[in-house]
């Protein structure tokens, strides 16, 4: 069957449901590279930065930030109820310092981080240290955010092009595996 449509198949109509695929690609990198951590992440991760010094709220979202090397950032509204939970348990102190709020982990915060094995999301979980597991979900995220933007914007011969990379670096992601 002869299709005149330049983009092999792709018109307007389908093509939204592409680019919905695309971000829906986009949005399982995010969850996976952390970007929303359940409450247990957020909970290890502030134990194991208190662990080490007392900070103050906004110094631990970026702290988190920068050791997944941008990967997770979790919002003030995640932090701060996290921060008051474990103050309410008895596992973190609160004091006044220069007009903000500087939390510090008591002897029982102490004792958790020592009794727990803590699961912070900086660290690789699977593979071998330096396997680059937080790298992969960021680059596949920044792959799909060019994808849906060459799907916005493009014309349909870029639109084409971009489907024939698409498929060619899936079947080198393939073969990659087949190779171990």
């Amino acid at each position: 069957m002869h299709h005149s449509n330049p983009t092999g198949g792709f018109s307007a109509n389908n093509l939204d449901g592409v680019w919905q695929a695309v971000e829906e690609l986009r949005s399982r990198f995010e969850k996976r590279a952390g970007t929303r951590a359940g409450r247990g992440e957020v909970r290890s991760a502030i134990l194991a930065l208190l662990a080490e010094k007392p900070m103050h709220g906004y110094q631990i979202i970026r702290e988190i930030e920068e050791r997944s090397g941008g990967a997770w950032k979790p919002s003030a509204g995640s932090v701060y109820p996290t921060l008051q939970l474990l103050a309410d348990e008895g596992s973190v102190n609160t004091e006044e310092s220069n007009g903000r709020k500087i939390y510090s982990l008591t002897e029982a915060g102490r004792e958790e981080v020592a009794d727990s094995k803590l699961s912070v999301p900086w660290e690789p979980t699977g593979g071998t240290a330096g396997s680059g597991g937080g790298s992969l979900p960021k680059a596949g995220v920044e792959l799909a955010q060019a994808a849906a933007q060459v799907g916005r914007t493009g014309t349909p011969e870029q639109v084409q092009e971009a489907v024939a990379v698409l498929e060619e670096a899936r079947r080198k992601l393939y073969s990659i595996l087949a190779q171990g």
